[in-house]
């Protein structure tokens, strides 16, 4: 389904990725591992063509995603889920949530919202609560809603535990594993495996932006 092959990028004058090589089947989660500042944010944004390459293709479905901005990217069915949640404080979970979705033609965004609360039910019950009322693992989930409105192939996850409470942390891994039965291809990325280890295919390591064998 995704083929990242021999990419590099640049962020300044730092060399952030260096012929990174990836790629994903349909149906597969694949763990992306690497320490803080080892170029996994940078892999996942030039997915979504936020970064610009500086060699190396990215393929979706026999597609180059190269030449496509990051809207088009979107519109393929790909959702990206940032590490930072980057939810906008003043509007609602729901309006966070359905936020990407106007922007995308031909997408029934209320059939994508009603399976979002059907895996995600307590994103309805707060779904009229404005998002800077939520705890930090409540973003997250939200993030993670509004990944899936777009996300009807791949979802890109960025670090989607780091600094939850260990009991919002199990519930998104139920989520994600749900989300396997489902067929649903993921690049999650981590620190570091965790206890949610047992719910991916496969594993890419990257250190200093490059695969670590």
């Amino acid at each position: 389904m995704l083929e990242v092959n021999s990419v590099s990028v640049k962020i300044g004058a730092i060399l952030a990725l260096k012929k990174f090589t990836l790629d994903v089947k349909k149906g597969e989660i694949i763990a992306l591992i690497g320490r803080n500042g080892a170029g996994k944010t940078t892999l996942l944004k030039s997915i979504m063509g936020v970064n610009k390459l500086l060699e190396g293709s990215i393929k979706f479905n026999d597609i180059d995603l190269v030449s496509l901005p990051s809207h088009d990217r979107a519109a393929l069915g790909i959702g990206y889920m940032p590490e930072d949640r980057a939810l906008i404080p003043e509007l609602t979970v729901e309006e966070n949530i359905l936020l990407p979705s106007w922007s995308i033609k031909n997408l029934d965004s209320k059939e994508r919202l009603d399976l979002v609360y059907k895996i995600m039910p307590e994103l309805e019950q707060m779904s009229d609560r404005k998002a800077l009322l939520l705890s930090g693992g409540q973003q997250k989930m939200a993030a993670l809603g509004r990944a899936l409105v777009l996300g009807t192939q791949l979802l890109l996850l960025d670090e989607p535990f780091e600094g939850v409470a260990p009991a919002l942390g199990q519930r998104l891994g139920e989520v994600i594993r749900g989300l396997k039965k489902q067929n649903m291809s993921i690049i999650l990325s981590q620190s570091e495996l965790n206890h949610t280890k047992d719910i991916f295919d496969r594993q890419f390591v990257i250190e200093r932006g490059e695969n670590v064998n």
